[in-house]
């Protein structure tokens, strides 16, 4: 398998529902693109204590969940080295100071009938109640959404093969925007 090697650090983002791929793609991009690492959202979590609950169950699916701190810190760190980074989340989009980082974003689609029936297959933390998994897909309304200020947007269908060619291909156009090393995160753009 051939890599392709950006000729600037390539900040991506990958967005989307519980279950709809987001990992698999991040990871599978990370084989493809010389020199990249995969920030994946779900490892930056505050401590169990400070998460929030909902019906006596942690709450995973708002912004309270996420250190932000923690993640983009991940972020800058890989870009400060030189390094392209894939960072992929279900609130990926939720920070307006980091999506100013993107150089590219990707958001897979998925329906709710497809997430549903993914999720309840999804038995990594126990099964979940239906109640549960109705709260992620309102969350995921709600949180989960590309916001109109993120640009080069590549939409694709969860419930299909992912055409790495393509995505490639939609990664190495130039991006809108460059950046520079610096700064209080150690970015700036320009």
């Amino acid at each position: 398998m051939q890599k392709i090697v950006p000729p600037n650090p390539l900040i991506v983002a990958i967005g989307g529902v519980s279950r709809s791929g987001k990992t698999f793609l991040a990871e599978a991009l990370q084989l493809r693109i010389g020199n990249s690492v995969v920030v994946h959202q779900d490892e930056f979590i505050p401590a169990e204590d400070k998460l929030p609950v909902i019906n006596g169950h942690i709450n995973w699916e708002i912004p309270e969940a996420i250190d932000w701190s923690g993640f983009m810190n991940a972020i800058s760190k890989a870009i400060s080295s030189g390094k392209s980074v894939i960072a992929e989340g279900l609130m990926v989009f939720q920070n307006p100071e980091l999506n100013k980082l993107f150089h590219k974003a990707i958001f897979i689609n998925l329906s709710r009938e497809t997430f549903a029936e993914r999720k309840q297959t999804d038995l990594r933390w126990g099964k979940e109640p239906d109640w549960y998994i109705n709260h992620i897909w309102d969350s995921y309304l709600i949180y989960g959404q590309v916001p109109a200020s993120v640009k080069d947007v590549l939409l694709l269908d969860g419930e299909t093969d992912f055409d790495t060619g393509h995505i490639l291909n939609f990664l190495m156009k130039p991006s809108t925007h460059r950046l520079r090393i610096s700064g209080k995160h150690g970015y700036n753009l320009f």
